[in-house]
């Protein structure tokens, strides 16, 4: 067990680089990187599904910083959660890659890149303390860089600047907090609970700095999650990337943000030191915040791609709303949104990059009609938009629903005031919003008529739209449409419940 974790983490970032370092003449022919890239990819996730399955929780300790500080490896059960399904996603959205990279450049460094960014996703997950999870995270900002930058316009340029600046500003805020904590905790391994030596802190008389720590720490991470007022990278950064990488960043690695916040606040502080402070009601006020005003600029914005990044704004808010109210069920449908916002926002990141592909338009309005010739993508479309939505029978409604119901019963461990009902409330008006901006587009593409284009216009378009999308980028699609719905019926999600309160049991 302990060689496998290692194993998971050092061969997708040794392959990714050993694909950036094979010269061009290599790859002589397309298929030939391809096939070369797949069978990385297929792999690392094979033997990531190996190392899911195994049993225990064993340890393997990498070096010492200092004698009190190791950097090491642990797989529990929320780095199981996390490393199942930044997996998933890894190989459905690497297969769409194979058919939409085609029109772009430079695919070996891509996929080259993608790679090390899922072997350090992968060590994120794995992350035994604070001190392993922190350098991961830093690593994890540089190496998914090269993803946003890819196609080396201007815009994705600065979008690039900026996804680093903000980034890099939140984890050092976040530093400062693990400084503190380090001061009054009795380690920095993640200990459910919590690990702060509540004696040792208050006979210091430093119980006020310890609160700032901590709100430091949460607002420095959540800045990975697009939380106001440090959202302004995502929805600059993830439409200039390619579709697939959009759907990798979208769907998973803006939840390394939300990992390191359940690692600092449930593992090392506790939920017990904040719960009532002003802390929690800051966190409260700023999710809230986020979960209204992302889905409202979503609802106002015509280019698909930064509409669906602003959706990705609100819907990581629903992540950390769960959170701050800390009780069972919100923490619970925290966990579910984890795994199903994942899934929906890939697939709605994959179905812009094909029909952005099919009509080389980017405004939402340009795909009126579509759904008629491609029937399939606009009903897995259609389907994941309910999803997040919350509509019933998928797996949005599921989450959404122990979100509310967790925020209605915080009265009762300690209560959160005003947010008791504010908070199911803002759940409901963004439904309404995200209903708006997603809707459309299908009744459009079912119902609507295309707009005749310019006649100078139409001799410079490649071909009339006729068909579905090729099979490699269709197929991840449906298979993400269809585990929407899967993960909305009983049978399905109970067993994901369970298994999330079997790790979460002592955490609140």
């Amino acid at each position: 067990m302990k060689n496998l974790i290692l194993l998971i983490i050092v061969l997708p970032i040794a392959l990714g680089v050993g694909l950036l370092a094979t010269p061009e003449r290599v790859f002589a022919q397309r298929k030939q990187l391809c096939i070369a890239a797949g069978a990385c990819m297929v792999l690392c996730g094979a033997l990531a599904v190996l190392a899911l399955c195994g049993v225990g929780s064993d340890t393997l300790v990498l070096f010492r910083l200092i004698d009190t500080i190791p950097v090491y490896f642990a797989l529990d059960g929320l780095g199981r959660l996390f490393v199942g399904i930044v997996t998933l996603v890894f190989l459905l959205a690497g297969l769409f890659a194979f058919s939409y990279m085609t029109h772009e450049k430079k695919e070996k460094r891509y996929y080259g890149f993608y790679l090390i960014t899922y072997g350090v996703l992968l060590g994120l997950g794995c992350a035994g303390n604070l001190v392993t999870l922190y350098l991961f995270y830093e690593i994890m900002t540089l190496v998914s860089m090269p993803l946003v930058i890819h196609e080396e316009t201007r815009e994705a340029i600065m979008a690039a600047l900026k996804y680093l600046f903000y980034s890099f500003c939140g984890a050092y805020m976040a530093l400062f907090g693990i400084y503190v904590l380090y001061q009054y905790a009795d380690t920095l391994d993640f200990v459910a609970g919590g690990s702060l030596d509540m004696d040792r802190l208050v006979q210091s008389g430093n119980t006020g700095l310890m609160l700032v720590a901590a709100f430091c720490i949460i607002l420095g991470f959540g800045v990975k999650a697009g939380s106001f007022p440090m959202h302004a990278w995502l929805p600059t950064a993830h439409p200039v990337a390619p579709a697939p990488a959009s759907a990798f960043l979208s769907g998973i690695i803006v939840k390394g943000g939300i990992l390191a916040v359940v690692r600092t606040v449930y593992y090392c502080i506790g939920a017990a030191f904040l719960r009532g402070t002003w802390v929690q009601m800051v966190w409260l006020t700023l999710a809230v915040i986020t979960i209204v005003m992302g889905s409202a600029l979503a609802y106002k914005e015509k280019m698909l791609k930064k509409r669906l990044a602003y959706s990705t704004v609100s819907n990581l808010s629903y992540i950390m709303l769960g959170l701050a109210v800390m009780t069972p069920e919100a923490f619970t449908g925290s966990m579910l949104h984890i795994v199903f916002h994942a899934i929906i926002k890939c697939t709605l990141f994959l179905f812009a990059g094909a029909v952005i592909t099919a009509t080389g338009e980017g405004k939402v309005s340009a795909y009126a009609g579509l759904g008629r010739k491609m029937p399939v993508l606009f009903w897995s479309y259609t389907i994941v938009s309910l999803g997040l939505i919350g509509i019933p029978p998928t797996s949005g409604l599921v989450s959404k629903w122990y979100l509310g119901v967790g925020s209605l019963q915080a009265e009762a461990a300690g209560g959160i005031g005003v947010f008791t009902w504010l908070a199911p409330l803002a759940l409901l008006v963004s439904a309404l919003l995200t209903a708006g901006y997603l809707l459309p587009i299908s009744i459009q593409g079912f119902l609507g008529e295309k707009r005749e284009k310019e006649p100078e216009k139409q001799q410079n378009k490649k071909q009339e739209i006729s068909k579905e999308p090729p099979i490699l980028m269709l197929a991840p699609i449906v298979i993400l449409a269809v585990l929407t719905i899967v993960f909305g019926i009983s049978p399905f999600y109970m067993p994901l419940i369970d298994f999330i309160r079997s790790f979460s049991a002592g955490l609140l």
